[in-house]
This record gives structure tokens, C-alpha cells and sequence, in this order.
């Protein structure tokens, strides 16, 4: 309970403190996202229950700016707070911690510290047809993380077109060790490195690429993107390679494919995707035990997404899906194959952006 005073108090203290002299611009902003969803088995939905349930898609409180500091360098921040008030998920908490950081940008590029999306996850760009819902790229791949204690560096636009961008955390703030004081994390760097050309809302140039390293949160990935628009028509795609950095045998390649028609303001979508590597919330959810999940080879799984959204106003936006996932897998390379539990999601929500 204090915690949750606590975090209120410094949410409204910096709200309110919007033309205070701390700082030139900050802004107060959030999101509301509410989701009826049914699902055969939870193995993808919020709070990985199953039945008909209710969904919040990360609805979240923050505040951010910058301030000048001299010519061409600026302060940047930012404070945001995932809020689970409305919903029964996880251990209950009413806020959980999103991307929170303090940086400086110059003419050099921008560095900013603290709590923040890897440039992996980023290099998704907006090609996923479902991004932060039960039917997100996390429940088929690895790699889409936030994480504490790092740092972030964006470049400047290189001829107006590419950007070279990178993640650092730091390495004593995640070890660990065991009884008799040995460190026994299996890879002390965690880093994540990309490379973007185009741009992402597809407005400036009508393409986004995108290559990307990473080798935090226990694997080992490669990433590629691509997406183009075409007159109503977005086309998205997405190659990684994954490998666990544990058990070396279990690795595999993860595909998707998206479209998105926009029909008189309803944005149509559809996306496919195929994962042979095993390390999604789907697979994750659904393998027989843990460490089944963590020795898992020969994954085969499948995943099906349709779908359409229309922003009734600026601020408000209805959405829904179906979507479903099946699959397969050994473990270590022998035994029988093992069926996953067929999941079936249904999705109708409600965005509120304020």
C-alpha cells in the first residue's frame, strides 16, 4: 500500500509540476486499453488464464521532456508506470515499472540511462500487426525485452537515412552467484546492437530495414525486418535466429509475415507466423514443464492472427482478433513428439490516449 501512495504521490508531484521551473516541456500523458478476450487454454492472454476474461493491454502513466542546456545539448526524461488497477494479473500490483530513464542528446547522438526498451525490441519498428496484445511477437520469439539498470545510444541520422543504435546493461547489476560465491550467470556481457534505414511510421520514406544483435536475457539473436508500403497497403516481414545460451542445442529460425489494407479508415490486418527455435510465452505456457521448455528441440509451431482496428476520434481507437497457435516439439532431440495444446483467441477492445 505505500508503495502504491508512493507512486502516486510522484506521479501527481511531476504533473503538477508541469510549469514549474524544473524543467521547459514536461508533458503528462497515459493510456487506458481494455480487452474482453476468450481463449481455449490462457496460453497467451495477459494474465494467462483462460475462459472469457478481461484483458488491460498496458495501460500506463508517465511523463517525459526535455530541457536546453546549452546549444545543440539537451536533457531528456522520462517516468512511465504500467497501471494493472482495473484487472487481476500477476502478484496484483497496481504499478509496474516501464520505461524510466534520464539522458542527453547532442549533435553526437542521444545516451539515456536507466530503464529502457533494448534496441532489439525496437527494431521491430511498427511492422507488427499486433503489437501489445495477446497476439504480440513475444508469444512466438525471444528478444522483446525492457530492462533496468542500462544504457541506450541512439545516433544521429546518417544522410538522413540510417541510425546505428545500441544497449548496454550493467553486467554486476545482473550477476549472480552461488553459495560458495562463484558467479554462475552463463554469459556475463548483455548487450543488444542494430542498424535502421528508412523510417518506421513510413511517412518520410515509404520503407523501414532493419538488422539487429542481441545477446541479453539468457540468448543468443539475429533479427532482420522489413516493411514497405504500397498505395492502402502495409507489408511487413521478420527473420530471427535464436539460440539459448544455456543449453546450445536448442536454437532455431522464427519467421513472421504481416499485412495491413487500410479500407476507409478500418485498418484490415492479417499476419502469419512460424517459429522452430521455442522460446515464446505460447511455447513457454504450454510445454509439459519448465524444463522441458528450456531443453526443447525441434520445435515446430504455428501461429494464424486476423484482425482490424478503426480510431473512432484521436484519442480513442476499437480493435479486435482471432487468433490461433499450435505446435510441437522434442526434447533434446530424442523421445517422442509432443503435441502443444491448441489455443483459440478471441479479442474485442477498447484504447483510450490521453
Amino acid at each position: 500500500m505505500k508503495k502504491t501512495l508512493l507512486s502516486l504521490s510522484v506521479i501527481t508531484l511531476l504533473s503538477a509540476n508541469s510549469y514549474s521551473a524544473l524543467a521547459e516541456s514536461p508533458q503528462f500523458y497515459g493510456r487506458l486499453e481494455m480487452a474482453v478476450t476468450n481463449s481455449d487454454n490462457g496460453s497467451t492472454t495477459q494474465n494467462g488464464k483462460s475462459g472469457t476474461v478481461l484483458e488491460n493491454n498496458f495501460s500506463r502513466l508517465g511523463v517525459h521532456g526535455s530541457e536546453t542546456l546549452a546549444k545543440d545539448i539537451e536533457v531528456l526524461y522520462r517516468v512511465e508506470l504500467q497501471v494493472n488497477s482495473a484487472t487481476n494479473e500477476g502478484n496484483d500490483d497496481v504499478f509496474k515499472a516501464r520505461n524510466t530513464y534520464l539522458g542527453l542528446k547532442t549533435n553526437l547522438g542521444t545516451v539515456l540511462v536507466g530503464r529502457n526498451d533494448t534496441v532489439m525490441k525496437t527494431s521491430k519498428g511498427k511492422g507488427e500487426a499486433f503489437a501489445l496484445t495477446n497476439a504480440a511477437y513475444n508469444r512466438m520469439i525471444a528478444g522483446q525485452d525492457r530492462k533496468a539498470d542500462g544504457i541506450t545510444y541512439y545516433s544521429p541520422k546518417i544522410a538522413d537515412l540510417i541510425t546505428f543504435n545500441a544497449t548496454y546493461l550493467m553486467d554486476d547489476n545482473y550477476a549472480e552467484y552461488d553459495d560458495n560465491g562463484e558467479r554462475t550467470d552463463y554469459d556475463e556481457q548483455q548487450y543488444a546492437l542494430s542498424i535502421i534505414a528508412g523510417d518506421k511510421k513510413l511517412k518520410n520514406q515509404p520503407y523501414y530495414l532493419a538488422a539487429a544483435y542481441n545477446t541479453i536475457g539468457g540468448v543468443d539473436a539475429y533479427r532482420g525486418v522489413a516493411q514497405f508500403k504500397i498505395g492502402k497497403f502495409k507489408l511487413g516481414g521478420l527473420f530471427q535466429n535464436t539460440e539459448s545460451q544455456e543449453y546450445s542445442y536448442k536454437e532455431g529460425n522464427s519467421y513472421f509475415v504481416s499485412a495491413v489494407y487500410n479500407l476507409n479508415g478500418v485498418n484490415l490486418k492479417a499476419e502469419i507466423g512460424k517459429d522452430e527455435a521455442g522460446f515464446g510465452k505460447y511455447f513457454k505456457n504450454s510445454a509439459t514443464s519448465s524444463s522441458e521448455y528450456k531443453r526443447a528441440t525441434d520445435v515446430d509451431i504455428n501461429s494464424f492472427v486476423i484482425g482490424a482496428d478503426y480510431r473512432i476520434s484521436k484519442s480513442t481507437m476499437v480493435f479486435a482478433h482471432y487468433a490461433k497457435y499450435e505446435g510441437e516439439y522434442r526434447v533434446e532431440n530424442a523421445g517422442p513428439v509432443i503435441d502443444l495444446d491448441e489455443d483459440n483467441i478471441f479479442t474485442l477492445g477498447v484504447r483510450y490516449d490521453f
